[in-house]
């Protein structure tokens, strides 16, 4: 399994936005990536810059939002949905969407419910509950 370090996922979305900007031919999960920095424009300055992207700090205290965190979430949700795993995401996120009109939005949401089962796991020492996350994803689309 691949564990790429924040390193890794900032010249990773910078080369796509790189890339992009060049009409240069991407991987079919740059292209995915891809989908998520247009969704973001006001993410083109951080990804411009490679060497500010690698040295710049989105602490909490800063009150800035990770764009690289950001983008990273959105891509694993893509991810997930396009295999249904865990199993039940791509119709829980299929029904957010249509009850928020917004694919967008809906993985937005999602990113909330994404965000506390990783902190659950990581303070119960406990892996991911993947029924759980599936659970709270469907709770918002009802």
């Amino acid at each position: 399994m691949f564990t790429p370090s924040s390193h890794d996922v900032r010249r990773f979305f910078c080369e796509v936005f790189r890339k992009n900007a060049a009409k240069e031919i991407l991987t079919p999960l740059e292209a995915m990536a891809l989908d998520w920095v247009l969704e973001h424009p006001e993410y083109a300055d951080a990804l411009a810059d490679v060497d500010s992207a690698l040295t710049r700090d989105y602490s909490v205290e800063g009150g800035q939002a990770n764009p690289f965190l950001h983008l990273s979430m959105h891509l694993s949700i893509s991810e997930q949905v396009s295999i249904d795993s865990p199993r039940g995401i791509r119709a829980a996120y299929e029904a957010l969407a249509r009850k928020l009109d917004s694919p967008h939005e809906a993985q937005h949401e999602i990113m909330e419910c994404l965000g506390e089962m990783i902190w659950k796991s990581q303070r119960s020492g406990l892996p991911p509950d993947g029924e759980a996350y599936i659970d709270a994803i469907k709770r918002r689309a009802s």
